[in-house]
């Protein structure tokens, strides 16, 4: 079935660039409002919760907030109210949202109340990134040119998350049209780090900058975000969650205002394994919006490949896995740590695998810089129209504009060659591989998790990466939810800061406009 799964990814891969090569793909948008049942959850979605999460709702992860409401502890409007309550302390600092459906949500979690549940997801408060469109409320993507934008119905990814029960607290902020940390526009910062709210400078991970930052400081249970270039993994990995890029295609972008074609992945940022899976069952799904979406294999029981085996103290895999390890991974203390941690649980293997020939060439930027027409070439009448409307992030879109027709086309043939090569090389050898960087599964579609292995001596999360064959998603979390069963990094969270007023005054600079730009941080960066 592996074998199998990765001929059809490639031949898949293959078309769809062909499609994007030649113009004759289409991409995807929200045709019509999705509606449709919701994926079966197992029991496995429900854990009973910890002590200290029973006293602090906002502390519950989507499994244990499950368990409490499905045997009545737990009443969908209290745990909405509850991370309602931070957002009004904390969001002044934190400016992880732009917009709070404070009302919206209180509505939702009563008539909540009021229903059955019928997934883990009911009555679960959620963060959604502003680039997924929400029915009735405004989708910018933080940008000038989408900032009146209001879409008449949700993004078939949200309405799915809706329809199994969840609600919306909010819209989150991002990278201006997804290319950076979240920032206004004309690149002034706004979301920082939870973990470090006093330093701006303090990378929080982009572009799902907001909903990373609202999960991690418990103001939201889990949220969505988008992954081109490490967008889902980087703010994952910055601060203390675990965020899970799927396969290309295994969500629908229908309804997502696009960054790239072939390398667009909508997904879940979550609090750990379980809560991914979670989120990305209720996700994932064929949709006629979205042709990347049909005619998949089926998707796996993430649910039970989440769910590690402890028995007499002992933690296993459900299914052995070989863990594959590139040179020069373990450069570090905490990688190290990691690895020998994996190589303690059973029916985990640690296995060296070699780069692919021509890996540096193949991953460096004489061809991704081929994603930059992808983005450019359905925002050229905006381009053409007025260059002021992409704000600080302009210059990207103009070189995409003004990249030559063979370059593009030299750089598609040459990520199909670095695919067969990652397959054939790599996979054949181990099931997951551990990574340093998003980019090279990004350009080739294929999943990645990551996840928190550890803090710096100041005190930041780090946080390392899984990638995995096409449609495998189960087992990287499979591997993930067992390094977490024996570990507790997922559990660290971020103090509160110590005033709001207080962490509010110290985010001012000393510069006479009264803001901080993105070139102000680098500036005290270096």
């Amino acid at each position: 079935m592996t074998a199998v799964n990765r001929r059809v990814f490639l031949a898949r891969t293959a078309a769809i660039t062909a499609a994007a090569a030649t113009g004759a793909a289409a991409l995807p948008a929200a045709a019509q409002a999705w509606s449709g049942k919701s994926p079966k959850f197992g029991d496995d979605a429900y854990v009973a919760p910890r002590a200290e999460a029973r006293k602090d709702l906002t502390e519950l992860t989507v499994a244990e907030a499950a368990w409490m409401i499905r045997f009545g502890k737990l009443k969908p409007a209290a745990i909405v109210e509850a991370y309602l309550a931070r957002i009004g302390s904390y969001d002044a600092v934190y400016q992880a949202f732009n917009t709070v459906l404070t009302d919206d949500a209180i509505k939702a979690a009563v008539a909540a109340g009021k229903k059955k549940q019928a997934t883990p997801l009911h009555g679960i408060p959620l963060a959604i990134k502003d680039n997924y469109w929400t029915k009735g409320v405004r989708t910018t993507a933080n940008s000038y040119l989408f900032q009146d934008f209001v879409p008449p119905y949700d993004a078939t990814a949200v309405a799915k998350l809706k329809s199994a029960g969840a609600i919306v607290l909010g819209k989150t902020q991002m990278g201006p049209l997804a290319t950076t940390r979240a920032t206004t526009p004309a690149g002034k910062i706004t979301t920082v780090n939870a973990w470090t709210p006093a330093n701006p400078a303090t990378d929080p991970g982009g572009s799902s900058t907001g909903t990373a930052t609202s999960v991690a400081s418990r103001m939201a249970a889990s949220g969505t975000g988008t992954q081109t270039g490490g967008s889902i993994t980087a703010p994952s990995n910055a601060q203390n969650l675990t965020g899970l890029k799927p396969t290309m295609g295994r969500v629908s972008l229908a309804g997502i205002i696009p960054l790239s074609y072939t390398r667009d992945h909508p997904g879940p940022l979550a609090r750990d394994a379980k809560d991914a899976a979670i989120m990305l069952t209720a996700m994932a799904g064929e949709d006629p919006a979205d042709p990347r979406t049909q005619g998949l294999p089926a998707l796996p029981d993430l649910i039970a490949a989440a769910t590690p085996v402890v028995s007499k103290g002992k933690c296993r895999v459900r299914k052995r896995v070989r863990v594959g390890v590139l040179p020069g991974y373990a450069s570090t203390t905490t990688r190290t740590a990691f690895l020998s941690t994996l190589d303690t649980i059973d029916g985990i293997s640690l296995v060296d695998v070699p780069f692919p020939d021509q890996w540096d060439l193949l991953t460096g930027n004489e061809f991704n810089n081929v994603r930059l027409p992808e983005r450019s070439e359905p925002f050229m009448p905006y381009l053409r129209n007025d260059l002021r409307g992409f704000g600080v992030s302009v210059t990207g879109w103009l070189q995409g504009a003004l990249l030559g027709a063979n370059e593009f086309i030299t750089g598609q043939r040459a990520k199909l060659l670095l695919l067969e090569r990652v397959l054939d090389q790599v996979f054949e050898k181990c099931d997951v591989v551990v990574q340093t960087s998003p980019v090279p599964f990004d350009i080739l579609g294929l999943p990645e998790i990551g996840f928190p292995i550890g803090f710096s001596a100041a005190g930041v999360p780090i946080g390392t990466i899984l990638g995995g064959a096409p449609y495998e998603e189960d087992q990287l979390l499979s591997v993930v939810a067992a390094y977490q069963a024996v570990t507790d990094w997922h559990w660290k969270r971020p103090a509160d800061p110590a005033t709001p007023a207080a962490a509010a005054r110290s985010l001012k600079t000393t510069d006479d406009r009264g803001t901080l730009t993105a070139e102000d941080v680098l500036e005290q960066m270096q």
